[in-house]
């Protein structure tokens, strides 16, 4: 590699409007000449065997290799009957849920091999060019075959990876891509999905380019008069010749739609001699004046620009947004970005998007960030794999903190089939493809190994460090960590001097304790590690649901696992050691499977611990009892919002919690109880003042203090009496935040609100559209249970709906559904290429319907 620092800089001020349309025009030029990045998205065909949804089989056609019996990777393969749709697409969600599936992957039938296939032609005119195929993730043991010849596989679900079409491309012909995926023996902890559930781009090239995710960007040197912008370009040369290349750098100021404004720097031409079928790569620095940081506030972001040229002739440009940032995880005083301490106040998030499953979309996740901003939430630890690539992107723009995590099992696995059994052959490039395609993201601000891994009960065998190093062979400018079950074993056991700051799961739980942060902060060996909670809390509940019944679970918040702890008691322990740099709540939003406690899957309550003979033996017998009852949980419990996106009541606390400057106050339950007349019936407040005082009917229950790590208000004792709670709360003696809960009328009518109420039909954007059942009054009932039917009129479909229970079998694609205690979710679309606006009404039996209209852009 061949290292070269420079540069030549430009302050270029007050030329926007000009520059803007300078470097538009420019693209316009060199797109056809150089690369081109087209949407490979649409027009696939679909079909399924081996297993069916109603759980019988289809026989694979494999084919002889003969014309008269192609299988479905042949050119020849008769596909007139497959169903046509498009990508991302996971066939999976599509259900029917079926209750003698397993809870832990969500009662769907997601087990199954889907064969796509997609036709395309290639001009002869583009013959001297490189063709290739990006796929975000396939989900899973993905094999790639164009034209009847295999160009690529990929095992692992999660991971985005690129095949080669050039050396098998027809032009002037048609192509036909196909891809087969296999899900059948696919080991998972969770509702995975399945089948092609991230996008696709097809990739042309002149033959001289920047290869996949080719230009690596760090910041070295970052002050307040200037930064350092420290640039790795890879050049690929698939000529059969020596090629004499070169290539410029410049560096531009995104504004907040990303579009390039002032140009902050350049480089001079940096020359590369490249080897036939070869790449290499060099390093130079550009400084930039003055840069802005990019900070969770302010998401101020760069472009680097890179150009390459063979001898005179422009043949590639490869954009790549980045941001100036610093970071640090300290002993004594937790994590600083940009030298200030930033607490995180993380959550983990596992990747189906509810109803909609895993198919991506990328509103769809603008709005869970969103939602997790609201509550003061400002990470993401993405348990446990590669998230989608726009996740990452939204992050940058939008202010949240990512631990971006590759694994969940190393080559000792928790189920049969998981990662185990690729770890071997895959790991190194699973982990490169991760490193390189993220990197650049000023968001991710970590990298995680893997999670509650076997292996860290051995550090005498080093897995932890030489999975680090591997990671630092792409980027060493960001610390390495992996999540640890057990901390008061595995945190203090030399694994946790293998990485570079040490994630503990449960730390204030079961395997914690209360004070465990204290030995981990003064055990030695410690006095430079840093550390924080990879996973905390795991407290359960369902929302609106206080004095439970079949499968539900209680939301006063005060049920939590066996290895888990309430949220308050990692509050109390961060808040008492503050050099801990924070937590990731388990979790931000509930998700598909893992319906703890009411699972049958051993790995979903062994992979929390080295149990002993005698807890495996109870935790067995449990098992037992469970799968005899057979329950119809197909979703978590553990979220801080329902499935469906609806706050549940720890939403508030932890607002009141992480957003201390915000004056709130948050009532529960409900006070709607016909049957608990004269019966004591508790009552909490959560708020962010250090004084309440409750009143009921207008009669004070008394004022109460905020003690010390106490974090709720209790009224143990209250009579159940119908009517109005009041809440009002003070801050430093001074009035702060009042709330009130009432006793509702019968449900009188129907309320939809939008999430949005424009959509971009162009960007594929969806339209969230909240249910409610109100009185006459116009207040929400929130015991309401009411099937409501759901009615779409314009240019669209509606897609999915949901009420946030976790009990309910009822199909997501689904346009009739009860609401759950008060509440509902459509999610609609427009088709593609509609105009106009679409309109939802929605209708149920003795109750006035409602509609709202959704503006198409």
């Amino acid at each position: 590699m061949k290292y070269i620092v420079l540069f030549q800089h430009l302050q270029l001020k007050n030329i926007g409007l000009v520059l803007l349309c300078s470097f538009m025009f420019s693209n316009l030029l060199y797109s056809q000449s150089t690369r081109e990045v087209i949407n490979f998205d649409h027009g696939w065909l679909f079909n399924r065997y081996g297993l069916q949804p109603d759980g019988k089989r289809i026989d694979e056609p494999f084919g002889n290799g003969s014309p008269d019996s192609p299988s479905p990777k042949e050119l020849a393969f008769n596909d007139k009957d497959w169903r046509k749709l498009d990508v991302p697409h996971d066939w999976g969600i599509e259900g029917p849920f079926r209750e003698n599936l397993d809870g832990y992957t969500g009662k769907l039938p997601w087990r199954g091999i889907g064969w796509y296939r997609k036709r395309f032609n290639i001009k002869n005119i583009d013959k001297d060019k490189m063709f290739f195929l990006d796929f975000d993730g396939v989900m899973a043991n993905a094999e790639v075959y164009l034209n009847g010849k295999k160009i690529g596989e990929r095992p692992y679900g999660y991971i985005s990876f690129r095949v080669n079409l050039t050396p098998y491309i027809r032009f002037d012909s048609e192509n036909i891509i196909a891809v087969r995926v296999d899900t059948e023996k696919l080991g998972s902890r969770w509702y995975p999905g399945a089948g092609i559930y991230r996008h696709v781009r097809l990739v042309k090239t002149n033959k001289l380019h920047i290869p996949q995710w080719g230009v690596f960007i760090s910041t070295p040197e970052i002050n307040s008069q200037y930064a350092t912008a420290s640039v790795m370009v890879q050049l690929a040369n698939g000529k059969k010749k020596t090629a004499r290349s070169s290539y410029t750098i410049e560096i531009f100021k995104l504004d907040k739609a990303n579009i390039p404004r002032e140009r902050v720097a350049v480089g001079a031409k940096e020359n590369i001699k490249i080897a036939a079928n070869a790449i290499d790569s060099s390093l130079v620095s550009l400084k930039v004046e003055k840069p802005q940081l990019w900070d969770l506030e302010n998401t101020n972001l760069y472009l680097a620009k890179v150009s390459v040229y063979d001898r005179k002739t422009l043949t590639d440009v490869y954009d790549v947004p980045f941001g100036f940032r610093t970071l640090k995880f300290t002993h004594n005083n937790g994590f600083l970005l940009n030298g200030k301490r930033v607490q995180l106040k993380g959550v983990c998030m596992h990747h189906d998007l509810g109803a909609l499953g895993t198919a991506i979309n990328k509103s769809a996740i603008e709005r869970q960030i969103n939602i997790l901003k609201s509550f003061g939430a400002n990470a993401i630890r993405t348990s446990h794999n590669p998230p989608a690539p726009e996740l990452l992107e939204l992050a940058d723009k939008m202010g949240i903190l990512i631990l971006d995590e590759v694994f969940d099992c190393w080559a000792s696995g928790k189920n049969e089939n998981d990662y185990a059994v690729h770890y071997s052959e895959w790991h190194k490039k699973d982990i490169e493809a991760l490193v390189c395609r993220d990197r650049n993201h000023p968001s991710v601000i970590m990298w995680s190994l893997g999670n509650e891994v076997e292996e860290q009960y051995h550090p005498e065998k080093g897995v932890a460090a030489y999975l680090r190093d591997i990671v630092r062979l792409y980027d060493s400018t960001r610390p390495v960590t992996f999540g640890a079950s057990y901390p008061s074993k595995s945190a203090i056991n030399g694994t946790e001097l293998q990485v570079d700051v040490h994630g503990m799961n449960y730390p204030s739980g079961g395997y914690g304790g209360p004070d465990f942060y204290e030995t981990f902060l003064n055990y030695p060996g410690h006095e430079h590690l840093s550390g924080f909670a990879s996973e905390s809390s795991s407290t359960i509940s369902s929302r609106g649901v206080y004095f439970p019944k079949g499968y539900q679970v209680t939301s006063y918040d005060l049920k939590a696992p066996g290895w888990a702890s309430l949220a308050d008691a990692e509050f109390a322990a961060l808040d008492k050691y503050p050099a801990i740099c924070g937590e990731f709540v388990w979790t931000g939003f509930d998700y598909l499977g893992e319906p703890t406690p009411f699972n049958s899957d051993m790995s979903v309550l062994l992979n929390h611990a080295a149990l002993s003979e005698e807890e495996l033996a109870k935790a067995k017998e449990e098992l037992k009892r469970i799968e005899k009852e057979r329950p119809s949980s197909r979703s978590s419990y553990f979220g801080i919002v329902d499935l469906a996106g609806f706050p549940k009541d720890r939403y508030y606390l932890y607002k009141a919690h992480w957003m201390p400057d915000e004056p709130m106050a948050y009532i529960l339950p409900h006070w709607n109880f016909p049957d608990r007349i004269g019966k004591i019936t508790p009552v909490f407040v959560y708020s962010s003042g250090d004084e309440v005082e409750l009143f009921l009917n207008g009669e004070s229950l008394g004022r109460k203090k905020k003690e010390q790590y106490q974090y709720r208000f209790k009224w143990e004792n209250v009579i159940y009496t119908p009517g109005e709670l009041k809440a009002i709360a003070y801050k430093n003696g001074k009035l702060w935040a009042t709330e009130s809960v009432r006793t509702t009328g019968e449900p009188a009518l129907l309320q939809v609100s939008a999430y949005k109420d424009k959509i971009k039909v162009a960007d594929n954007e969806l339209a969230f559209i909240t249910v409610s059942i109100r009185d006459k009054t116009g207040s929400v009932v929130p015991t309401a249970n009411h099937k409501i039917k759901c009615k779409l009129e314009g240019e669209g479909k509606i897609v999915a709906t949901d009420n946030g229970d976790p009990t309910s079998l009822i199909s997501f694609s689904a346009t009739e559904r009860e609401t759950f205690n008060g509440f509902m979710l459509v999610v609609i679309k427009a088709h593609q290429g509609a105009k106009g606006k679409l309109r939802l009404i929605v209708e149920s039996e003795n109750l006035k319907s409602a509609s709202v209209d959704i503006n198409l852009l």
